[in-house]
């Protein structure tokens, strides 16, 4: 198997509003807050759904691979419910090779209320359900093992379990890539996550803010330096200004694509991933990956939802 994800199996649910309603809400734009079940029910009670779908940051990557012909799997924890069957039916019908075996749960399969705004900026509120409680007993060694790569998501530090599972997973893999994820996220877990890029990952993916939070700079000139003496391949996205990677001594800048329509930008660090990532496995140049990435997240923002 090329690559195997693991992260959050989350159900999405896309709705469009007002800014009125994030500040109704107390939610900050942009960002993505972990709530309870009776919040999400409260939040969408008001609102009206555009789309439902298989969702959770790696898993969109993975899916955007597997769309590529890629041999992929992914393990995330569902509850043995209709949400948990529709989620894994939504990977099998996009050739995903999903790794876990459902079963009986307290807790619900999680969901995610994706809030789009005019601006076609994403606000997520996430209720993890059972998601949030994958552990190291969920995670087939011989899976990861057989993968070239293993994908990780920062999501899953929000919770005590999955840092077991995160562990095993890292520890009995070729080769780990990981996404920061949320610049709030990187926030909460500096250290630990300063501590992961420095010495446990060899391909890290982030945004602007997320790697200058994670170094408590402003400048991207210190975050080129800090990412060069690491020797590990860094690869930052920048919105309009396009993206970068280095790797040492290695700096290859992509530009962004230009007059696109954009509709929804849910889902454009996922493609993005899923497209560098497509280049890595198959042995395309740094620039040639850089560009695959921006085609993906360039085509996903065009729509609504994070599935292309």
């Amino acid at each position: 198997m090329k690559i195997l994800g693991i992260g959050n199996a989350i159900v999405d649910v896309l709705c469009k509003v007002e800014d009125d309603f994030l500040h109704k809400n107390s939610l900050t734009k942009s960002t993505m807050k972990l709530i309870d079940e009776d919040e999400f029910k409260n939040l969408l009670s008001s609102l009206i759904i555009e789309q439902t779908i298989s969702g959770g940051s790696v898993a969109n990557s993975i899916v955007g691979l597997s769309k590529l012909g890629n041999n992929v799997g992914f393990i995330g924890k569902v509850n043995n419910d209709d949400l948990g069957q529709r989620y894994e039916d939504g990977l099998k019908i996009e050739k995903v090779n999903y790794l876990y075996q459902k079963k009986n749960e307290l807790i619900s399969t999680g969901t995610c209320l994706i809030l789009i705004t005019p601006d076609s900026e994403r606000t997520m509120c996430t209720y993890l359900g059972t998601a949030g409680k994958i552990n190291d007993n969920d995670i087939n060694t011989d899976a990861i093992k057989n993968s070239e790569i293993t994908f990780l998501e920062g999501y899953l530090w929000d919770e005590g379990e999955p840092r077991k599972a995160f562990d095993k997973a890292i520890n009995n893999s070729n080769k780990v890539a990981m996404s920061l994820s949320d610049q709030f996220c990187v926030e909460r877990h500096k250290a630990q996550f300063l501590e992961l890029v420095k010495n446990k990952l060899d391909i890290v993916f982030a945004n602007e803010q997320e790697i200058l939070s994670l170094i408590n700079s402003k400048s991207l000139k210190d975050v080129i330096e800090f990412s060069k003496i690491l020797k590990k391949n860094i690869i930052i996205t920048r919105g309009e200004n396009g993206a970068i990677a280095i790797n040492g001594n290695e700096i290859i800048e992509c530009d962004a694509r230009k007059n696109l329509k954009i509709k929804d930008l849910t889902g454009a660090g996922d493609l993005f991933a899923a497209g560098y990532l497509h280049g890595y496995v198959n042995k395309l140049s740094t620039k040639e990956s850089l560009e695959k990435g921006t085609e993906l997240s360039a085509k996903i923002i065009q729509q609504i939802g994070a599935r292309i």
